[in-house]
């Protein structure tokens, strides 16, 4: 063994020396590997280690090679992450600052977009115009196999306190299940017999998805004399006065193309994701659709419950499908027209939030790669446009899609699941505590402050939105590069008042499934690493990261084990 150690050695040292000859960058590492392992070592164990077998050598030059690596590439490339996020982090506060501060000053100030806008209330009883007071309206219910909801929007829709003569409510089923079919048609016949302009319109296939069957609707030619155009999805319930609180801001103001209302959950109380999921749409409806709509005349088009006046649709090119949110690429297509939106928050139309956390997952990807990828096809055009200012260009590149659609997602996930937790096994990389805890105190009172119902709530707020964050931040990859399912449209489950008549009997048999379906084996994994740098970090570390890095795990855990939102096997 002695002499097995010490050829082992000196081959090495030969083979280290005569490398400088052959490539020099190479041959001093291996050089400099010769010196540490006869000169680091006191006198006492120099023998044992020359003469020790070829496997403690090798061990001892990875252990070389990983320090040299270590000091020369993976910490510099640590802390350049962390100058990184943290710039992101100082854009994205200014951002929730300044979308808060507009939106707080519109409530305090009371400046209603009835303030804003000039708005006058139909007069019903004049004998003279009759219901030609009322300007055309139609109703557009885009439906794809909603077995367990189509009679919510359709009824809501035919409830509408709207002259019969004056309203065309058109219900585009794309459904694929015949039984759905005839009992959507058979809806639509009731409603007809009782004196409701209702037309059924069916289609083969699905091309284009919503925006297609949108589309095809408009070209029908019993609605050319529509002057607006209100859209429910199918789970989506109007009130009767919903028409005629909003139809009179585009008839009275020839500039606005858009009002859209604000959503209302029925079943937020369902599960702990629905509420999660309540307070962050609560936040967007009261922050950014007021801040944008109050600041800028513009907004996200949320895709239903909403009315487009069809001249401004067909001036910005109609319903496109190019990429999954139709409805955010005809608000920005409608906005470098010169168009403006405005945002009733005080109309609400009762809806449904997905209740399993599949559903919720396809829903967010679906929404976050469309705006990616429609960032990726539009940041051009909107640069290039003549008909809006150099300040709503900024807006729309800058504050709309590059901080609330790549950098809010990419900032939770690689800073607060990645970054934070490698920094445990790198004790020289500092993260600054201004960076570390009052940026996103600050950014979650804000969001307090907008959700005071829901204020216990905001720690889990916070460990799901971060889990959430792992998929969003895969669809904006997706949809920057164009690739995986970035064109996937998967409709959102929806079980309108199915779940609550279900026997309680029925609801437990429906969840009998083996335990190895419902596991999410991206979110255990990831639990599993933030464990073990949470565990590094209590026995090596002198700061209290563990503490967030515990939490965090426990929340990737919960979710990958299946114990979020109804019980269904992860597969379906």
């Amino acid at each position: 063994m002695r002499d097995k150690g010490r050829i082992t050695a000196w081959v090495f040292l030969v083979f280290s020396w005569s490398s400088l000859s052959v490539t020099q960058a190479a041959g001093e590492e291996l050089f400099l590997f010769g010196k540490h392992l006869f000169l680091k070592i006191n006198a006492s164990k120099f023998e044992e280690v020359l003469f020790s077998s070829a496997e403690v050598v090798i061990a001892e030059y990875v252990e070389f090679v990983w320090r040299r690596v270590r000091a020369a590439a993976v910490v510099p490339a640590l802390r350049a992450a962390v100058a990184v996020c943290l710039g992101l982090s100082v854009m994205l506060l200014a951002e929730t600052i300044y979308l808060n501060v507009v939106s707080i000053v519109v409530m305090v100030l009371r400046r209603k977009p009835e303030r804003q806008y000039k708005w006058e209330p139909f007069q019903k009883d004049d004998p003279e115009a009759g219901s030609l007071a009322f300007p055309m309206v139609l109703v557009q219910i885009p439906m794809y196999n909603e077995k367990e909801v189509y009679k919510l929007s359709i009824g809501a829709s035919c409830r509408l306190a709207w002259p019969t003569d004056r309203i065309i409510i058109q219900v585009l089923d794309d459904s694929t299940d015949s039984s759905i079919r005839e009992m959507v048609e058979e809806e639509c016949s009731l409603w007809a017999a009782q004196g409701h302009n209702i037309n059924y319109e069916l289609r083969d296939g699905r091309k284009g998805y919503k925006a297609g069957a949108l589309q095809r609707g408009l070209a029908r030619s019993y609605v050319s004399h529509c002057e607006y155009v209100a859209i429910f999805d199918a789970d989506f319930q109007p009130e009767p006065d919903f028409l005629l609180r909003t139809v009179p801001f585009l008839v009275h103001n020839p500039l606005v193309a858009l009002v859209q209302a604000r959503w209302e959950f029925v079943n937020y109380k369902e599960c702990m994701m629905t509420r999660i999921q309540r307070m962050s749409l609560d936040y967007h409806f009261k922050v950014e659709q007021e801040g944008g709509s109050s600041a800028h005349g513009f907004f996200g088009f949320n895709g239903t419950a909403g009315v487009w006046r069809v001249s401004a649709l067909n001036d910005a090119g109609g319903w496109e499908d190019r990429t999954t949110v139709e409805d955010m690429d005809l608000a920005i297509r409608a906005c470098l027209r010169g168009w403006r939106f405005i945002y009733l928050g005080d109309v609400k139309v009762k809806s449904e939030l997905p209740s399993t956390f599949q559903s919720y997952r396809d829903q967010q990807h679906r929404w976050t790669s469309g705006g990616a990828n429609l960032f990726r096809k539009m940041g051009l055009d909107i640069i290039k446009a003549k008909e809006v200012s150099l300040w709503k260009k900024v807006y729309l590149i800058y504050s709309f899609f590059f901080v609330r659609k790549i950098v809010s997602h990419f900032l939770t996930f690689v800073f607060y699941c990645l970054v934070i937790p490698l920094v445990a096994f790198f004790p020289e990389v500092e993260i600054p505590p201004w960076g570390l805890v009052y940026v996103p105190t600050v950014i979650t009172l804000f969001n307090a402050l907008r959700n005071p119902s829901s204020i216990h709530l905001m720690a889990l707020w916070i460990l799901f939105e971060n889990v959430m964050a792992m998929h969003r931040m895969r669809a904006i990859i997706a949809g920057l590069l164009e690739m995986g399912r970035v064109n996937d449209w998967v409709v959102t489950k929806k079980f309108g008042d199915a779940a609550d008549a279900m026997p309680k009997s029925d609801k437990h048999k429906a969840c009998r499934f083996r335990f190895i379906d419902r596991i999410y084996w991206a979110e255990l994994g990831l639990g599993i690493f933030l464990s073990l740098c949470a565990c590094y970090n209590l026995a090596f570390s002198r700061n209290y990261h563990y503490v967030y890095m515990f939490m965090q795990s426990m929340a990737f855990s919960i979710v990958g084990l299946g114990y979020v939102g109804c019980a269904v096997p992860s597969s379906l």
